[in-house]
């Protein structure tokens, strides 16, 4: 009973935080003029969304830290190497996120920041995350439960740290296209996974990631009313990168991989849509979508947002269900 209540206390206070957060973030973003660049290649539904508020994720962000400090200062939690991977990977990206944002609306495109500097910054990020992890006695070796098998990889653990921290944050960014697509996909995820933290009672902190988690969660449902169609904020790349990052970063430490997978399977299919795409049309010269990724090819559809929107929830509710019952009880 004292973990539900835990969980529960922490989604009310990321909720609460958000909501309060939202009340005062959004005026002052419409005041600065910090909208969005809405791309003419789009369609034409979303015209009417340019000038929309962006950099709406300092809303989760700021409500979660501000929700951890409080419960710190409370003597509630405690100060985890693990905790403290998780929150500098989550704000490292959020400022990766903030740059890319900020030339977008500075220059009023949807050029931001390079790749070669984005990539750049994340190899420094996921340097940062090997070097604490290893020096606190992590592992480096990537197990598959299911296949009993394990495969040390030394070194390249942290290029494997790498790789998931820059395809879970892209994934999430590319599925950030319709409003609250990846604001409710997200907090599914971050449920599954705060869920998956508490039964990994071996790692050390344990407790303080599901915690993170479940705040975020309460975080990410109070942005929703404010980021739910018709959006009246957008979560921008500072949110979508962060949220992405912090995700593969707790099921790095949890060592639940390959559940981030099945998790997260519309972000994966959201971006292997694209990745196809683009494949298609530069070797074949042929579309396999109308437009990708996935969700504007049932936009081309004639589908409405919110129909979109709440099928691809129900099909991450269903795959996070599944990934609980093989990471919790089977």
């Amino acid at each position: 009973m004292l973990v539900l209540a835990k969980t529960v206390m922490a989604m009310m206070l990321g909720f609460a935080s958000s909501i309060v957060l939202g009340l005062v973030v959004i005026p002052v973003l419409r005041k600065l003029h910090i909208g969005q660049s809405v791309s003419k290649t789009i369609n034409e539904r979303h015209l009417k969304k340019n000038g929309t508020p962006t950099m709406g994720g300092l809303i989760f962000i700021g409500a979660t830290l501000a929700s951890l400090v409080f419960l710190y200062f409370r003597g509630s939690i405690e100060i985890s190497h693990n905790l403290i991977i998780l929150v500098f990977v989550f704000l490292a990206y959020a400022l990766l996120g903030f740059a890319d944002d900020w030339l977008k609306v500075k220059y009023k495109n949807n050029k931001g920041l390079s790749i070669s500097t984005k990539f750049l910054i994340q190899m420094l990020i996921a340097l940062v995350f090997f070097y604490i992890f290893m020096r606190n006695g992590g592992s480096s070796t990537l197990e598959f439960t299911f296949l009993n098998l394990e495969i040390p990889l030394g070194w390249t653990f942290g290029l494997f740290i790498l790789l998931v921290l820059v395809g879970s944050s892209n994934a999430i960014n590319i599925t950030d296209g319709l409003d609250g697509l990846a604001a409710g996909l997200s907090a599914i995820a971050y449920l599954a996974f705060g869920i998956i933290a508490w039964n990994t009672g071996w790692m050390e902190g344990y407790q303080e990631v599901a915690i993170f988690s479940f705040i975020l969660v309460g975080a990410l449902l109070g942005f929703l009313v404010f980021n739910s169609h018709p959006a009246k904020v957008f979560m921008g790349d500072l949110g979508s990168l962060s949220l992405g990052a912090a995700l593969a970063t707790i099921s790095i430490l949890t060592r639940h991989e390959f559940s981030l997978v099945l998790i997260g399977g519309v972000f994966v299919v959201e971006t292997l849509s694209s990745l196809f795409q683009i494949i298609a049309i530069k070797k074949f010269n042929k579309k396999i979508l109308k437009k990708a990724p996935l969700h504007h090819h049932f936009e081309e559809l004639g589908w409405p947002e919110t129909d979109i929107i709440k099928l691809f929830w129900t099909v991450g509710l269903l795959l996070s269900m599944l990934a609980i019952t093989y990471g919790v009880w089977l």
